[in-house]
């Protein structure tokens, strides 16, 4: 028996090296949709904008550990096959409910898995680093930006007050002797964070060589942008209390934010570079890998790969979710969706018509809609209905743009927020509840304020979670069911004490399947041009 040919690691290189670049482009031309909308975001938002600079970075690191690639053999990995295979039916479920992050997220990952699929395993670990960085152009993070603006508002209003300045706070407004004040988008410090957490990474990676040096400085990178945000936030309010609101106005306070931020990141990175450790050199007999001469496990000398082989199975693979979706579309409802409000419901909830709607949630671009209040004697409950129908990009249910109330809402501000359990339809459910108190438009102050309920109904499906609501979502498409949805918000004045939070439940418990019955009406019911 003759033993198996022996070639030179360096031989596989350029058919490797062709084959991995012809996968890429069909990767990018069969998710070109998802690729040119994470470059829109890039060009659109100053938070991702260092998202063009992720693929050169990438390259150049790749660059850097051309030596070390030279010694390694080249070897196609079934396990990448079976990981690409799995990370397309994330995509597929993330295109579905029409989750950017998740489709751009399985995007990224199945351009890094083409490097243990084509080019094998030691290859992947040997550009670990490169690969894991390839995530950071995602644009991802602002889910955080909630909390981080309530962290923001916590640590200011208590500085405040412990520099002897009395503060009224109601959620993220809060008012001081010389001023009202508000914590927005822009004070939440997510661009901050994300920038740190970019550049501390890529920092830590080229000056450090232990593995916990390099995750002490990304956990500094994470904390020290959140911290210099309280900083800059309570510094703000200072500047505008102490000089009559003569400084720190209007654009000022992003330019003195920013300012302030360069300055602690800069001696983050100068402080960092005290403790850097040199790159150790490396010859080729120190290359502890698949060599020359070293047998793949069990035993088994290397034969020559069979990458034309492997490049035509993952083509395959990643057409899969695309062939799904267009066989998942061919189920899903086409009927434009009537919605009309019953003039009487149960109890004598009789429609109002005779005034326009007082408060408007900020749901975007519904199939259909009805926003109507019902009075029983001189008790008014308004009920929102806004119905989703094939759901895409631009028309969804859940969304970081469909919430009861805009942060710069001319008319409303959320001054409240949780979480309650109430009878549903015969059925405890879990709502989320909200206080609304109404913009003073005048100089005198007004203290009009609405509690509102709200929970979504998917297929079915009764649940105040974006997450679960998401998760039913994609179930349902993939059962063939449809993607029919629809967000349902009660409101009422809130009155004294538990009244209006006492009047929605007098009213769900009387009219919770109507409103049910109304939904599944308007999923069963088609009609016609």
């Amino acid at each position: 028996m003759t033993p198996a040919v022996q070639l030179k690691p360096q031989h596989h290189w350029p058919r490797a090296g062709l084959l991995f670049g012809l996968l890429a482009v069909v990767l990018v031309a069969l998710y070109f949709d998802t690729a040119s909308a994470m470059v829109g975001i890039w060009w659109r938002s100053e938070t991702f904008t260092h998202g063009f600079l992720v693929l050169p970075l990438v390259l150049w690191m790749v660059w850097r550990r051309r030596l070390h690639l030279s010694h390694l053999q080249p070897q196609p990995s079934a396990w990448g096959l079976a990981a690409l295979l799995l990370v397309g039916f994330g995509w597929l479920l993330g295109d579905l409910v029409a989750v950017n992050a998740l489709t751009q997220l399985a995007f990224v990952a199945m351009l890094a898995l083409l490097v243990p699929t084509l080019l094998g395993l030691a290859v992947a670990r040997s550009l670990l680093f490169p690969l894991t960085f390839l995530f950071f152009a995602v644009p991802f993070g602002e889910f955080a930006m909630p909390q981080l603006m309530a962290w923001t508002a916590d640590f200011t209003v208590l500085a405040l007050r412990l520099s002897g300045i009395p503060v009224y706070r109601e959620g993220l407004q809060f008012v001081i002797p010389s001023g009202n004040w508000s914590v927005v988008e822009a004070c939440s410090g997510v661009r901050y964070l994300i920038a740190s957490l970019t550049v501390g990474t890529l920092f830590a990676y080229l000056n450090y060589q232990s593995s916990k040096r390099r995750v002490l400085f990304i956990i500094v990178s994470i904390l020290v942008p959140v911290l210099a945000n309280w900083l800059r936030a309570y510094m703000i309010v200072m500047l505008g209390h102490l000089s009559g609101n003569k400084l720190a106005a209007g654009v000022d306070h992003i330019i003195y934010g920013w300012v302030f931020f360069g300055f602690v990141i800069l001696l983050m990175f100068w402080i960092g570079a005290r403790w850097s450790e040199p790159e150790p050199s490396v010859s080729a007999a120190d290359i502890d890998s698949v060599t020359l001469n070293k047998p793949l496990p069990g035993g088994t000398p290397m034969t020559r790969p069979r990458f034309e082989l492997f490049t035509l199975l993952a083509a395959l693979i990643l057409a899969w979710p695309l062939a799904a979706r267009l066989a998942l579309d061919h189920n899903n409802a086409t009927a434009p969706v009537q919605l009309s409000a019953p003039a009487e419901l149960s109890t004598n909830w009789v429609a109002d018509t005779s005034a326009p709607a007082i408060f408007e949630p900020a749901f975007q671009n519904p199939s259909a809609s009805l926003n109507t209040s019902y009075g029983q004697g001189e008790q008014r409950v308004g009920l929102y209905l806004g119905y989703y129908r094939q759901q895409n990009y631009q028309r969804k249910l859940v969304s970081s743009q469909n919430v009861l109330v805009q942060s710069q809402d001319p008319l409303w501000a959320q001054v409240v927020s949780g979480t309650s359990s109430i009878t549903f339809n015969s059925k405890q459910v879990n709502i989320r509840q909200g206080e609304l108190r109404k913009v003073s438009v005048s100089a005198s102050p007004t203290d009009e304020r609405l509690i509102a309920w709200q929970l979504y109904w998917v297929n079915g499906q009764l649940t105040a979670s974006d997450i679960h609501a998401k998760l039913y979502g994609a179930l349902q498409r993939l059962l063939g069911r449809g993607d029919d949805s629809a967000v349902v918000i009660l409101y009422t004045h809130k009155g004294q004490g538990a009244e209006g939070a006492e009047r929605l439940q007098r009213f769900v418990q009387a009219n919770g399947p109507r409103i049910i019955a109304l939904l599944e009406t308007a999923q069963h019911t088609p009609t016609h041009p």
